[in-house]
């Protein structure tokens, strides 16, 4: 039987006057696979990426979720239906504990979310979904901290957790180790895999670091100027002379 495509773009393009950022691109994402994208500065993945999410809308193409077309629907949309979103920037509320961020983000998709004169029973459900999520994240500890007195690889992980308290089932995670220290990266990486692989999720992820990508990945998609210039497992991108030569800045020599 032939594995599920949980997301699809066909001919995707986003122009900006002149420049075409995205050039019609098509890939198709397998249900609980971790599909990394990479390339150079300027290869238009940050573009890709807010396609993808909705963040951006497209000069033309569409973008498939589940086999429903989602390309004009706005975020919060897309996030009810199952898609989960990180930025580069960490995306946190620094004033609120860490479990009052996964708390409203628990709550954020709710039903009557944030209709007024409830009981405090009523939103028992979202408390307890964030304390698993935190534990699920290994921040059960500090969950009564400010989110600003967290370290930054303990603020990526509330991140992480901000994104899970819907229980998506497909994660974009948009540079997740960026300023992270060295040394916190494995974890920060094993723990989405751990989440990824627990939860039958799938993984969209846009980074630089080429250890990441090359350790998680299941698929890799490379994009150059735009295009998709080559797709394959690590051990097939990693071969690939004309991968080489493009982030050698050698493509058109």
């Amino acid at each position: 039987m032939a594995e599920e495509v949980i997301l699809e773009t066909r001919n995707l393009r986003r122009e900006f006057g002149a420049l075409v950022a995205v050039a019609d691109v098509s890939m198709q994402v397998k249900a609980g696979s971790f599909h990394s994208i990479i390339g150079p500065n300027g290869a238009g993945k940050t573009t890709f990426f807010n396609l993808l999410s909705g963040n951006l809308k497209p000069t033309g193409g569409q973008v498939f979720f589940k086999g429903e077309d989602i390309t004009r629907l706005p975020v919060h949309r897309t996030a009810h239906r199952g898609i989960g979103r990180s930025f580069q920037i960490t995306n946190i509320f620094p004033n609120l504990t860490v479990l009052e961020n996964v708390r409203l983000a628990a709550q954020a998709l709710g039903k009557n979310n944030f209709k007024l004169f409830r009981p405090a029973s009523y939103f028992r459900q979202f408390t307890d979904r964030a304390g698993a999520v935190l534990e699920q994240v290994g921040l059960t500890k500090q969950a009564h901290n400010l989110a600003d007195t967290l370290s930054h690889g303990d603020q990526r992980k509330l991140e992480l957790g901000m994104i899970l308290a819907p229980d998506p089932e497909l994660l974009l995670l948009d540079e997740p180790t960026a300023g992270m220290a060295t040394e916190q990266v494995p974890e920060l990486m094993a723990l989405i895999q751990e989440v990824q692989a627990a939860g039958n999720k799938t993984v969209i992820l846009v980074e630089h670091n080429m250890n990441v990508v090359m350790n998680s990945s299941d698929v890799i998609t490379v994009m150059y100027y735009g295009e998709v210039l080559a797709e394959g497992s690590p051990a097939e991108i990693s071969a690939n002379e004309t991968v080489q030569k493009a982030y050698l800045g050698a493509l058109y020599e």
